[in-house]
C-alpha cells in the first residue's frame, strides 16, 4: 500500500498538471479571426453516373444589431438554449463532462455547451466533433466572457447560429419563416424561431408536417422557460398560439426535382449519423447519389404525361394534386429514383418522404405475408393460404376466439362478396376479408412483419390503430412502402434501402454504414404474396399496371376519403410506389380529390398504376424481361379440400350448355362436376376499381347488445 505521503504527494501533482495545462491552454490559445463557416462551401452533389446534381451552401445572412431584435425573442432563445446566460460563468464544465459521458456511453452526441461555447463555435472555429476543437473552444470561451460583454456575445450568437431554410442569423431567420424583420417577431414566433436552434430539420412543420407534435412540444417548453424566469405571466403564455410558418422560398438552384434530392440525401446522411447537420452545412463536400439521371427523368416524364398534363386551372380540386414516388433496386437496396413533387421552389414537401397520408390497402399484402410467417389460421383452424375462403360480406363483424371484437369495415360501395378466397379478396381489395384476417393473425404480429419488412416502428399510427392496422390507417412514407415491396420482390430478403454511393471531402472518403442483407420475411411468405399480388395485375384492380410490358405484382390503396390513392408494383428487377396526395396549397389540410383531373373518383388502379407502369417500362428498357421464380408455402399450388366451407361459386348468368345431348328417357350425370352457380335473383356487380379503410374520426358507430356482452360496429366513410 502506498504511503500518505505518495497519496499527497500524486494527487498534488496530478492537480498542478491540471492548472498548469489550464494556465497554458489560456496563453497559448488566442481568439482567431470569423471562421470559414461564415463564408460556408457549397456541397455537391451527383447522380449515379457522376454528372452534377445539384450544389448547395450559398449563405443567406443577414447580421442586426441586439436593439433590432426584441427583448421577449431574446428571452425565448435564452430558455431554450441557456437560461442563466447573464449570471453563469462561459464554461459549465459539469455539463460538458456530463455531455462527454453521454456521448461515450451511447446516449447520442451532446454538446454541453454554453451560449458563450456555441457562439465560439459558430462564429471562430467549425463543426467538427473532436477533442481539439472542444479545447479550444473551451478556452476561446473563458478570454470571450472576459474581454467581450454578454450583450455582444449574445448579439454575435443571434446573428451566427443556423435556423433551416438556409437562413442564418436571426434577420435571415424571420424573413424565411415569417417574411418579416427581426425587430417585427412577436414572443410566440420568435419562440418557435428559438425551437428550431435545437435541429432545425427536426422541427420544421412545413416541411415535415409530420414534425408538429414535436414542434409544439418544444415550443411549449420554451415557453414554459419564459414563464419559470418570469420573462411571461402564465395567461400571457396560455392566451398564444402556435405561429405557423410560411411556405418555403426554395433556391433556384434547388428548383424542380434537385432539391427534393438534395433534401432527401441530405436527411440520409444525418439520419444515419454519416454526418451531423452542422457538419454538412459547412460545406465541402462531394456526394454521389444512387440516382440514375435516366430514370429520374422517366419517372418525371411518367407523373407529366399521365397526370399533371390532365389537370385544368378550371377545377379547383385540380390545385390540391400532389404527387410522391420511389423506386429501388431490390438486390441492392439503391434508389434509382424518387420523384418528390412538381417543382420544390413550388410545392416544399417531399411527396416521396412525407409521413402523414394513410397507405389505405397497399398494406394488405403486409397482413397476408405476416399470416403466412406466423403460420396463421382462420377462426376455424384453417390454414390461410391464397385459396382459404373468407366471409367477404359488408359490415360484416369481426371475431376473435368466438367474441366480437367490435370492429366491422365496410366495403367499398357497402358491397358484399359472401365465401371468396384469399386471391379474390385481395385482387377486389375487400376490407371485410382483410379485417378479420388480422384479427386472425393478431396486430401485433402485423405490426412486427411490418417493421421487419421496412416500415419504421414510429410510424405514425402504426402503433395504434390495432384492428384497423390491416386496412392501411398507418402513414408510412412512398419511400418506406417501396422498402416493403423491394423485401417481397428479392424473396424477403432485404437490404436497408441507400440514396449515397460515395462522399468524400478534399480527396478523403467517408466512411459509409455497412448495409448487410438480412431475411425479413421467409421466403415462401414472400413469394406467396407475390403470387396473389400478380392477380391483382393480372385480373384485379391493378390491371393498367400491364402496360409496363413484364411480369409484374402489386396492389392498390386508397385513403380515407379519397385523399391518397396509391400503387406498389414491382418486376422482379425493380420496386416502384406512387401516390397521389391531396392538399390545400393554402391552408395544407388534406382534401379528398373527388373529381380531380375530370374523374368521379381517383384510386390506385388509375392515375397511379398508369404513372407506373409508364416508368417501369422506361426505366427498364432494353433490359429483358424476367419472370418471379417462386416458392410457394404448402396449400398455395392447388386449393386444398374444402372441410368448413363450400368453395365460392362463379357468377353466371345462364346455366351451363351440355356439349353432348342427352338421352331423352333419363337424365345422365355429368362427367366433370358443373360449375356452381349464384341464384338467378343475385345481380353480378363488375370487379371494383379500389377501396378504402373505413375507420376514422368521423365513422359513426352503432351499438349492439348481447347477453353479457357490448360492442360497438363502425359505419359510414369516416
Amino acid at each position: 500500500m502506498p504511503t500518505w505521503r505518495v497519496v499527497l504527494g500524486t494527487v498534488l501533482g496530478i492537480l498542478l498538471l491540471i492548472v498548469g495545462g489550464l494556465i497554458a491552454g489560456y496563453l497559448l490559445v488566442d481568439i482567431p479571426p470569423a471562421n470559414a463557416a461564415a463564408k460556408a462551401q457549397s456541397n455537391v452533389y451527383l447522380y449515379s453516373n457522376g454528372t452534377e446534381l445539384a450544389r448547395d451552401g450559398d449563405v443567406n445572412r443577414e447580421n442586426v444589431s441586439l436593439s433590432q431584435i426584441p427583448r421577449s425573442v431574446q428571452r425565448a432563445v435564452l430558455a431554450a438554449e441557456d437560461r442563466d446566460f447573464y449570471s453563469e460563468s462561459a464554461v459549465d464544465p459539469l455539463a460538458m463532462l456530463r455531455a462527454g459521458w453521454n456521448t461515450l456511453t451511447g446516449k447520442g452526441k451532446q454538446s454541453g455547451s454554453t451560449i458563450t461555447q456555441q457562439y465560439v463555435k459558430n462564429y471562430y472555429l467549425g463543426q467538427e466533433q473532436t477533442v481539439t476543437r472542444k479545447a479550444k473552444e473551451f478556452f476561446i470561451a473563458i478570454k470571450l466572457d472576459r474581454e467581450v460583454s454578454k450583450n455582444d456575445i449574445l448579439e454575435g450568437y443571434l446573428n451566427s447560429s443556423y435556423y433551416g431554410r438556409n437562413a442564418y442569423g436571426i434577420q435571415a431567420a424571420a424573413q424565411a419563416y415569417y417574411g418579416k424583420n427581426s425587430e417585427e417577431l412577436t414572443t410566440a414566433e420568435g419562440a418557435y424561431l428559438a425551437t428550431l436552434l435545437n435541429a432545425p430539420s427536426a422541427y420544421d412543420v412545413v416541411a415535415r408536417p409530420e414534425n408538429k407534435p414535436r414542434a409544439l412540444a418544444r415550443w411549449n417548453y420554451v415557453l414554459d422557460g419564459m414563464v419559470k424566469k418570469k420573462w411571461l405571466s402564465r395567461s400571457q403564455q396560455s392566451a398564444m398560439k402556435f405561429p405557423k410558418p410560411e411556405p418555403v422560398k426554395a433556391s433556384a438552384g434547388l428548383s424542380g426535382q434537385r432539391g427534393y434530392l438534395v433534401e432527401a440525401v441530405k436527411d440520409y446522411l444525418t439520419t444515419n449519423k454519416i454526418l451531423d447537420e452542422d457538419t454538412l452545412r459547412a460545406g465541402g463536400y462531394r456526394i454521389t447519389t444512387t440516382i440514375s439521371k435516366k430514370r429520374q427523368n422517366a419517372f418525371v416524364d411518367a407523373v407529366n404525361t399521365r397526370l399533371m398534363d390532365k389537370l385544368s386551372d378550371k377545377r379547383k380540386v385540380d390545385s390540391y394534386v400532389r404527387a410522391g414516388g420511389s423506386s429501388i433496386d431490390p438486390e441492392t437496396g439503391r434508389v434509382v429514383a424518387l420523384y418528390g413533387g412538381i417543382d420544390y421552389a413550388k410545392q416544399y414537401v417531399n411527396g416521396a418522404t412525407r409521413r402523414d397520408y394513410q397507405v389505405g390497402s397497399t398494406f394488405k399484402p403486409i397482413v397476408f405475408a405476416s399470416a403466412v410467417q406466423n403460420d396463421a389460421t382462420t377462426q376455424d383452424g384453417v390454414p390461410i393460404t391464397p385459396h382459404t375462403i373468407y366471409d367477404g360480406t359488408n359490415k360484416r363483424m369481426t371475431v376473435s376466439n368466438g367474441s366480437p371484437t367490435g370492429f366491422a369495415p365496410a366495403n367499398e360501395d357497402d358491397r358484399s362478396y359472401g365465401p371468396i378466397t384469399v386471391t379474390e379478396a385481395t385482387d377486389k381489395s375487400v376490407n371485410a376479408v382483410y379485417a378479420q384476417m388480422g384479427i386472425d393473425v393478431g396486430p401485433t404480429k402485423v405490426k412486427n412483419t411490418a417493421v421487419d419488412l421496412g416500415i419504421p416502428a414510429d410510424t405514425p399510427s402504426l402503433a395504434s390503430s390495432q384492428g384497423a392496422i390491416s386496412l392501411g390507417t398507418a402513414t408510412p412514407s412512398v419511400l418506406n412502402m417501396t422498402q416493403v415491396y423491394a423485401t417481397f420482390a428479392n424473396h424477403g430478403r432485404q437490404r436497408p434501402y441507400t440514396l449515397v454511393d460515395k462522399v468524400s471531402k478534399s480527396g478523403d472518403d467517408l466512411e459509409l454504414p455497412e448495409r448487410p442483407e438480412g431475411t425479413a420475411i421467409a421466403r415462401d411468405a414472400a413469394d406467396t404474396t407475390t403470387s396473389i399480388l400478380r392477380s391483382v395485375v393480372e385480373g384485379g384492380t391493378a390491371t393498367a399496371a400491364q402496360a409496363a410490358g413484364r411480369p409484374a405484382a402489386g396492389k392498390t390503396g386508397t385513403a380515407e376519403e379519397d385523399k391518397a390513392a396509391w400503387f406498389a408494383g414491382y418486376t422482379p428487377d425493380l420496386a416502384t410506389v406512387v401516390a397521389v396526395l391531396g392538399q390545400n396549397p393554402k391552408s395544407a389540410a388534406q382534401e379528398p380529390l373527388y373529381g380531380a383531373a375530370g374523374l368521379p373518383r381517383i384510386n390506385g388502379g388509375g392515375f397511379p398504376a398508369e404513372i407506373w407502369a409508364d416508368y417501369t417500362a422506361a426505366a427498364l428498357e432494353g433490359k429483358p424481361a424476367r419472370d418471379f421464380d417462386l416458392e410457394l408455402e404448402p396449400g398455395a399450388e392447388e386449393p386444398p379440400p374444402t372441410t368448413s366451407a363450400p368453395a365460392p361459386p362463379e357468377p353466371t348468368l345462364e346455366p351451363p350448355v351440355p356439349t353432348v345431348e342427352p338421352p331423352t328417357d333419363f337424365p345422365t350425370e355429368p362427367t366433370e362436376p358443373p360449375e356452381p352457380t349464384f341464384p338467378t335473383e343475385e345481380p353480378t356487380f363488375p370487379e371494383p376499381t379500389e377501396d378504402f379503410p373505413t375507420v376514422g374520426p368521423e365513422a359513426q358507430q352503432q351499438q349492439y347488445v348481447g347477453g353479457d356482452m357490448q360492442w360497438n360496429e363502425w359505419d359510414g366513410d369516416g
